[in-house]
């Protein structure tokens, strides 16, 4: 049988929120932020959730997010580590025996179930894939006096987003090249895999409504995109 595990991370601490509760578990139009990722995977093709989380907050999880909410296909939940990498590699060291993996940030709630649909056919055909959009504005890379001193071409940059989608065996071993050699450079999972394999990754159009929940303002938009929705 196919086992295709998500990934969900909810270890940060969102500083930029500004807040002493995690953005991860601020309430969204009543609901933790953690669980609309939750909810989209258990009702998609996943056949298992890994959740990685703080440390020490595995119970409340289980008990106010899991349980609560009935999220019957998360296997197990898991403590993070240090960096982001760190806790992708926890994560993948729980969904032993999986032929692919999504890995997603449990601080965007509004991943769509076409979006996890497309980055599962992708996978299948063997091809490691991100989502991501175009960007919007145009981009000014910066001197170290904060001058504008270059503007690239915007048709050629988009902004990723997750979830990225990798065969299981193939991003596993890329994490663990970049954890052996302590890699904090990288940024994310298709970065993990570019350095530490050389393969090329490619991207699908997610949507701009898959926001990372990182300021208060994001907050307000994730909550007009959820009310939109049940007009």
């Amino acid at each position: 049988m196919e086992k295709i595990a998500a990934i969900v991370l909810a270890a940060g601490a969102g500083k930029r929120m500004n807040s002493a509760v995690h953005k991860q578990y601020m309430l969204l139009e009543g609901k933790p932020v953690l669980y609309y990722a939750l909810k989209a995977f258990e009702e998609s093709e996943v056949t298992e959730i890994i959740l990685v989380v703080g440390a020490g907050e595995e119970e409340y999880c289980r008990t106010e997010i899991i349980e609560k909410y009935g999220i019957g296909k998360v296997g197990a939940v898991v403590q993070g580590g240090r960096e982001r990498y760190h806790s992708v590699y926890a994560g993948l060291n729980a969904a032993q025996g999986a032929d692919y993996v999504l890995i997603h940030d449990g601080a965007r709630p509004l991943v769509t179930a076409d979006i996890i649909k497309r980055s599962i056919e992708c996978v299948r055909t063997g091809q490691s894939c991100v989502v991501g959009m175009p960007v919007k504005d145009t981009i000014k890379i910066l001197d170290d006096d904060g001058f504008a001193k270059e503007t690239p071409d915007r048709r050629t940059l988009w902004q990723m987003q997750t979830p990225q989608t990798f065969p299981y065996q193939l991003i596993k071993a890329a994490y663990a090249k970049i954890i052996a050699e302590d890699d904090s450079t990288v940024t994310d999972d298709a970065m993990v895999l570019e350095k530490a394999a050389g393969q090329r990754v490619k991207v699908i159009e997610g949507g701009y409504q898959n926001l990372k929940i990182t300021t208060p303002e994001d907050l307000l938009v994730a909550s007009a995109y959820l009310k939109s929705k049940s007009l």
